[in-house]
Parts: structure tokens; C-alpha cells; sequence
């Protein structure tokens, strides 16, 4: 049938059913997938087991959990969303404010809305709470609709002595119970979800003086017999036990980088050193990840403070990269470092010292409170989200035997733990900023490093390669690796590149750079990389070697020749599909050519995240916040003009990531992809929808498509559908972002990430090489020397290519299975459908213990 053929026939439809009467198992904007949401695949142990010994898919931090999972049966959904009816929550943000807490606050108060709760507002924190009256609102579904993309904290957070005191206490259960609250979300830092358990704790007695002093009832007191509290950790530093990001981090890192990168350009013109002092008065983690992702010279964090001759060392360093003709000096500082007696290292020393020695030009630049402000990242608006929805979740299933708990990340999954051993318990092996400040205090640096976790310690250890450890002097060479761009380009692909460029120097090896992908391998367009080669990569967006879709097994003459030539021993592809792909054919290529039989691995890079073997890819996150902030802009058009839709079509392929979670990030009323088929009916209850949102004080609409979600409804289409059927409702408008998604400099996330997967790989590829080593010659042919370097869960896991194949759905060119699927109801949910909410994910509490076995952090 021709595309107009089915245009036609497809209107007529349109118009016929309008006279029809939906099926009572397909609610507006769930249809087709009503199926999807309570049908729940099971877990391959297989699957699991064979990815890696370190893959341990049940530890959040250092710590494990146990999780049971389980199948709703459609009633059971249904109680679910009724879950809330005859239940009140209140929602407050305590402490210093982060990005990302209004994105939680949203997500409580609708999905809360949903269930069937009343859902208050508390402003200015425990303040709010201690003094009731207007500080304790009603909200409603409309009241949070501007909240998504904007930073800070929009009900106010302040800091409350009254609270800490009982008699501030027993006004506030006093507040709770007259509006008949028994659920409380806290969103803040540790000190405020420690002040919430004191108050849950001291709850029955509260209720007990409040009634003696004749200030409520005993038919009060027995409605408000327990309070559940459920806790969300919001803090830019990164410092909270049982998690592995807070709300709020990525985004100040996105605020550090974005100044680091401005400074940059301007220290190259003068050939300035410049200081950056960041937040972190106990916990260096902002300062560490920003060293990592701008290739900064050197760095101070509180939890190791540098060697007692620490002066000759740095201006030693800041001398050796000028020699190398750099023209600039980076210097990140946080505001808390100290030396190893304890005596603060503040940034006005380090710019004396600089100047008095080396003769440098000196600025010194203290970010302070910008990197609390501005418009929250892609990740922190659906970390806050994801984070929200389980907090309800947890809440409206709390018992007065439930402890109270704290949502936290682990990897991919939300994830609940009990909230005073989160704080206190000086037996895990990640705890609370108060006790890492004691060991530094005490002056046991190692057992600090130790307490932030392995994570942490991963981050320092990589830095510190990359940063202080220089190549051999010795002219003798280890191994020859090559290292390849292949694929569309993606933001990080650079920072992989040199990270992987620099391990191998460091280890000795001969790293030599291939440009323009397979096709260059063939025509032999290749060179040997220096260590200043690489220099200034980090932070540069597309692909600085150059790279093409061409595979490799047409050329597998030409390519086994320049193996032989430049006797290369190791192979290390970053990109997308096609170096999937072209992998899986190397693999074929060595039953005919042996000099195919070398190890090799592939970094998933591409913004498409549809690299079989791993949950993200390089790129995928700087697309995101492309996506995300054209979004913002477009929705502010739409509010300023009102009754205006914006039809927005996304890259990727036929992989859906992009719109769904963009959907999320930037609170869309829909995410057509390919992964969950839609149909007329689909098409015509989001028209709907949109109709019925314009009744409301919310004016707009924001409609993502996946670029090859369907054939026929194309995005042409869908807008000709809308602006049809919106006549007189609203107005529809149209955007193809195109190409803009593959530019720009990579975040914070594609930087990190991307330099730890080019250290990781460097280092299987000598251990491999090694292994492969026999009668005096590299001869690599078992599975497991050609692997995809992917993130499972937390961890980061090689997979031979082969055993990937089954996992694989090669026509459209995505993974059969993705776990971000799982999110689409949440999307839904928070954009007024009403589908069924799959609880099946939610996790058993359990308490914690110290982890015996070892892991892999990533």
C-alpha cells in the first residue's frame, strides 16, 4: 500500500472511530501496552551469570540488598491505583537546595495525585512544618507543571533550629496531624533525613503530650497512630552512603565544566594558570570528577591530602606540561582540602606559590553558589523522577512496622534502604559524611578514601595515572595497540581516545591512532600518538580521528596487511553498531586470515545507547541534554504563545532511548518509539489528551518521535494529524533536531565515563595480549579476546562479541531487551494518563551488612 494510500485510509479510520466505544482493557495512551506493563520478563540467570564474576546487579555502593520480585495480577494493579485514596502526603526539601529536587517534588506530588492521595506542599522545610498555617498547602496535578526545568527548590528550603528541638517537633506532628497527614518526603541531605527519623521515632509520644494538653483527639490520635517517612538525597556533593549519584550532582558538575571550559580559552590566549576552588567543604567528589573530566594538571580533595613536599611536585608538574607546549595550567581545589597535618590548603596559596616560583601569570576563579543554581541536567530531572514515583510508592506501602527508608540509585535501578543505617551505621563500608570527617580529622587518610567507596577510590586511582604517572623513558616497547573511531561520531569519543592513548604509554606500549574507522585501517591512514598528542581531547565533541560506517570484512585483505605492516598486536574500536557489528565480522575473519586473530574490544559509543551489552553508551547523555534543552526553550515558546503543540523527532534509529528518556527529562505528553508499537486509536486518545490539557491552565504540548518509530506515521503525519484535529483547540508546530544531537562539547557523564572505559580497556588489552602471547608471536582466537566494554547494572563487564549475538535484534539494529522500557509507564504516569502502575519493580526492604565478596565499581 503507497504511503498516501494508507494516509487516506488512515483519516478515514480516524473519523469512523469516533463513533466507537474503547475496550475496557485500553485506557487512553496506554492501548497497546497494557500488556508490557503487567507482563514481566524473568530473570536470566544465565544471562547473568555469564557476564562477569565482579557483575553483582543486588549492591548499591559497597553494600548488598536483598530484592524480590514478583508478577501483578490485573487487580493487584488495580489496587495500586487506588493505593492512595484516604491517605494524605506531605513533601518538603530541606537543607542546602540542589537541582533536580523540584523534578522529585513533581513526581511526588502527581504520582501521589494518582493513587488517590491529597498531596501538601511544605515550604521553607522544617521551618514550613514547625509553623503550619500557609506554609502547608494543597497541591494540585497543574501547580508542579512548570517545576520540571527549573533549579533550586521551588517550595523553599530553609535551615531550622526550632526543629531540632522537641517542643519544635511537637508542633509540627501537631500540624501533620490537623490535616491528617501520616506520610512524609524529605528531600535533602543527610542532616535533614536524620532530623526526619528523630521525628518518626518520637511520634507516638508526640501524639501522647499533644492529647494530654487537650490539642487534638483521641479519634485524631488513632488516625495518625504511625508516620511513614521516606527520604530522597539531595546534595550536589555526592557524599550520601547507599547511592551511587545524589540529586543534584551532575548537575553542578555541569556548571563546573561549562566555567572550566570558558576559562580554558581564555588561559590559552594569555598562557595563564588558573585556580578553580569548587564546593566540597568534607567531600572532594566534585572537585575529583572535574579533575578527570577537564584533564585538570593537578587537584586537592580533603580525603587525600598530597605528599609533604607537595610544593616541589606541583610546580614540577605545571613546568613539565609547559615544556610540552602547553599554554595553560588547570588547578581544581575544593573548598575543604588540607594538607596532611590538617592545615587547609586554600587557593590563595597555591596562586602565591605559583607566582613566587614558576613566575606564572595567576588568576584564581571560586565558583561558589553557581554550582548550586541553573536549570538541572537531563540525568538529575529523571533521577529526581524515578526517585519520586518510588518514594510514593514506598510510602503508600509503609506499615507501622516499616522502618523508615531512603531511595537511593543503584546503577540502573531505584532501590530502597533503611534510612538510619544509611546515616549512622559505622559498619558499612560507604557511610555519611560525619564519619569520613572523623577519620580525616584524625588525620587516617586511607581509611577515608576507603569509607567514600570504591567508586571513589576508582576515580582517584584513574586521575592519578592520567595526571602524575609519565611514560617510561625507556625506548623498549611492550605491545603495539591501535585504537579506532568507528560509527557515527558521539560526544566523549575524544576522551576515550586519550585516555586510551595514555594508559597504553603508560604501560609501555607503542599506541598508534587509525583515522576514518575500518576504511582507514584498510588504506593504511595510520600514525603513531605521543602523549601530547592527545592533549586538550577531553573536552572536544565529534570524533578528532575521524570516523565511518564502512565494516570491515570487504577490505579484510588490505586490513590484514596493515596489521602485518605495523605489526599491530591489540585493537581497541570505540563506536556504535557498526563496531559491534564489525567486530562480530573480525571474529568470522580469522577462520581465513590469522592476522585477524589479535584481541580486540569495542567502547560503545554512540547516541542511539542501542550497543547490545551495555545500559549506556558514550554520547548518549550529552544527546540527551541537547534534546532536553531545546525542549525547554520550545516549551517556553509554547507557554508564551498558549494552545500550541510542538511535534519534536529525535535521533536513534529504531532505538527509543532517546525519546523516552528526553520524554522524561523534559516532561513530553508523549514518546512515540519503536520498541512499543502504536496504533490509530493510540494516535487519536493523545490528540485527546491534548484537547482536554488545553482545558486546563497548561496551555501546551510536547510530542516526541523516535525517527523510525513507525514507517507510515511519519512525523509529517502526526503533525498533519494534529493540526487537524486541533482546529480551533491548538495550534501545531513541528521540529527535526537533526544532526545538533551528535554535537556540541560532551557532559561531565560522557567525559567521566568515557575516560574510565578507555583506562579499563587499555588494561584488558595488556592482560590479553600477554595471555595471547605464544611461540613468539600473538595468535588471539577464543571468544572471550574479541569483547564489547559495557556498563551492566554498575559494574563494567567485557562480553565476547559472540555470546551477544543471541541478544541482538541485527535487522533493526537494537538489543532485545533494554531496560529503560521500564520507565515508560512513569512517563505516562506524570503526564495525566491513566494506565496501570506496575509495582512489580519495587524492592523488599532489607537491612544492610558489609559486603565480604569484591566488586568492580565503576
Amino acid at each position: 500500500m503507497h504511503k498516501e494510500e494508507f494516509h487516506l485510509k488512515f483519516f478515514m479510520c480516524v473519523i469512523q472511530s469516533r463513533q466507537l466505544v474503547r475496550a475496557p482493557q485500553r485506557t487512553a495512551g496506554e492501548a497497546s501496552t497494557s500488556s508490557m506493563l503487567i507482563r514481566k520478563p524473568s530473570r536470566k540467570t544465565d544471562d547473568l551469570k555469564s557476564l562477569d564474576t565482579m557483575d553483582d546487579p543486588d549492591i548499591v555502593g559497597d553494600i548488598p540488598i536483598m530484592k524480590t520480585e514478583w508478577i501483578m495480577t490485573h487487580e493487584e494493579h488495580h489496587a495500586a491505583k487506588t493505593l492512595g485514596i484516604g491517605k494524605a502526603i506531605a513533601v518538603l526539601t530541606s537543607g542546602g537546595d540542589a537541582q533536580g529536587m523540584n523534578a522529585a517534588v513533581r513526581a511526588v506530588v502527581r504520582v501521589g495525585i494518582f493513587t488517590g492521595a491529597r498531596v501538601f506542599f511544605v515550604h521553607e522545610g522544617y521551618q514550613g512544618l514547625v509553623d503550619g498555617g500557609d506554609h502547608i498547602r494543597e497541591a494540585t496535578w497543574e501547580s508542579v507543571s512548570m517545576m520540571l526545568q527549573l533549579g533550586g527548590t521551588v517550595i523553599g528550603s530553609a535551615r531550622c533550629k526550632d526543629f531540632r528541638d522537641r517542643e519544635g517537633r511537637l508542633r509540627a506532628a501537631y500540624n501533620l496531624v490537623k490535616r491528617g497527614i501520616t506520610n512524609l518526603c524529605v528531600i535533602g541531605g543527610d542532616g535533614s533525613l536524620t532530623g526526619a527519623d528523630t521525628f518518626r521515632s518520637e511520634w507516638s509520644d508526640l501524639l501522647s503530650d499533644l492529647q494530654k494538653a487537650g490539642k487534638i483527639t483521641a479519634e485524631e490520635v488513632t488516625k495518625s497512630s504511625y508516620l511513614n517517612i521516606v527520604g530522597l538525597v539531595g546534595s550536589i556533593d555526592n557524599d550520601f552512603c547507599g547511592t551511587d549519584m545524589t540529586i543534584g550532582t551532575d548537575s553542578a558538575l555541569h556548571r563546573i565544566i561549562e566555567i572550566v571550559d570558558a576559562i580554558t580559552t581564555t588561559a590559552q590566549s594569555h598562557q595563564r594558570t588558573f585556580v578553580l576552588e569548587v564546593m566540597g567543604r568534607h567531600c572532594g567528589y566534585l572537585a575529583l570528577v572535574t579533575s578527570l573530566s577537564c584533564g585538570a594538571d593537578w587537584v586537592f580533595i580533603p580525603e587525600c591530602p598530597p605528599d609533604d613536599d607537595w610544593e616541589e611536585h606541583l610546580c614540577r608538574r605545571l613546568s613539565e606540561t609547559r615544556t610540552r607546549g602547553s599554554r595553560l595550567n588547570i588547578i581544581i581545589v575544593a573548598e575543604g582540602a588540607i594538607d596532611k597535618n590538617g592545615k587547609p590548603i586554600t587557593s590563595e596559596d597555591i596562586k602565591n606559590l605559583v607566582v613566587k616560583r614558576l613566575g606564572y601569570d595567576t588568576r584564581v576563579t571560586v565558583l561558589g553558589h553557581v554550582q548550586r543554581g541553573g536549570t538541572p541536567s537531563a540525568f538529575d530531572r529523571i533521577l529526581g523522577s524515578r526517585m519520586g514515583v518510588e518514594a510514593v510508592m514506598a510510602l503508600l506501602e509503609g506499615t507501622p512496622d516499616t522502618p523508615a527508608c531512603v531511595v537511593s540509585l543503584s546503577g540502573n535501578q531505584a532501590v530502597r534502604l533503611p534510612l538510619m543505617e544509611s546515616v549512622h551505621d559505622p559498619a558499612l563500608v560507604t557511610v555519611a559524611t560525619k564519619d569520613v570527617t572523623k577519620a580525616m580529622e584524625e588525620k587516617k587518610f586511607d581509611e577515608a578514601m576507603k569509607l567514600r567507596g570504591r567508586s571513589f577510590m576508582n576515580n582517584w586511582e584513574v586521575y592519578k595515572l592520567l595526571a602524575h604517572v609519565r611514560p617510561p623513558v625507556s625506548k623498549t616497547v611492550s605491545h603495539t595497540v591501535a585504537v579506532m573511531n568507528v560509527g557515527a561520531p558521539a560526544a566523549g569519543m575524544n576522551a576515550a581516545v586519550r585516555s586510551t592513548v595514555r594508559i597504553g604509554l603508560i604501560q609501555g606500549n607503542r599506541v598508534l591512532v587509525v583515522h576514518d574507522g575500518f576504511e582507514g585501517l584498510a588504506k593504511g591512514q595510520i600514525e603513531e600518538a605521543g602523549w601530547s598528542y592527545v592533549g586538550g581531547w577531553t573536552g572536544q565533541g565529534g570524533s578528532k580521528l575521524g570516523t565511518k560506517r564502512t565494516l570491515p570484512k570487504k577490505s579484510f585483505d588490505q586490513i590484514s596487511a596493515n596489521i602485518t605492516k605495523f605489526n599491530i598486536q591489540g585493537l581497541v574500536i570505540i563506536g556504535g553498531f557498526e563496531a559491534y557489528t564489525g567486530g562480530l565480522e573480525l571474529m568470522e575473519g580469522r577462520r581465513q586470515f590469522d592476522e585477524l586473530c589479535i584481541p580486540f574490544v569495542v567502547i560503545p559509543a554512540t547516541v542511539s545507547n542501542n550497543v547490545p551489552g551495555s545500559d549506556f553508551s558514550i554520547g548518549a547523555d550529552t544527546a540527551l541534554n541537547t534534546i532536553c534543552t531545546t525542549c525547554d526553550r520550545i516549551k517556553q515558546s509554547a507557554a508564551g504563545t498558549k494552545r500550541r503543540v510542538f511535534i519534536i523527532e529525535t535521533m536513534g534509529g529504531y532505538c527509543g532511548y532517546l525519546a523516552t528518556m528526553a520524554g522524561l527529562a523534559a516532561g513530553a505528553d508523549a514518546a512515540y518509539i519503536f520498541e512499543e508499537p502504536f496504533t490509530i486509536r493510540d494516535l487519536q486518545a493523545n490528540v485527546e489528551h491534548l484537547v482536554q490539557k488545553m482545558k486546563t491552565t497548561v496551555k501546551r504540548g510536547l510530542v516526541l518521535r523516535n525517527e523510525k518509530c513507525n514507517e507510515n506515521y511519519t512525523t509529517d503525519f502526526i503533525f498533519n494529524l494534529y493540526s487537524e484535529e486541533g482546529k480551533g483547540i491548538f495550534d501545531s508546530r513541528k521540529n527535526v533536531l537533526g544532526h545538533m544531537q551528535q554535537g556540541g562539547s560532551p557532559t561531565p557523564f560522557d567525559r567521566n565515563f568515557a575516560t574510565k572505559m578507555g583506562a579499563k580497556a587499555m588494561n584488558w588489552m595488556s592482560g590479553k595480549i600477554k595471555e595471547s602471547y605464544r611461540n613468539g608471536r600473538i595468535f588471539a582466537n577464543s571468544p572471550d579476546t574479541g569483547c564489547v566494554l559495557g556498563m551492566r547494572k554498575r559494574a563494567l563487564v567485557f562480553q565476547p562479541v559472540t555470546e551477544l549475538k543471541d541478544q541482538t535484534d541485527f535487522e533493526h539494529r537494537i538489543p532485545k531487551e533494554q531496560w529503560w522500557l521500564k520507565l515508560r509507564p512513569i512517563l505516562k504516569i506524570l503526564a495525566k494518563y491513566e494506565i496501570d502502575l506496575d509495582t512489580s519493580e519495587h524492592a523488599h526492604l532489607e537491612h544492610i551488612t558489609r559486603k565480604q565478596s569484591g566488586e568492580a565499581a565503576v
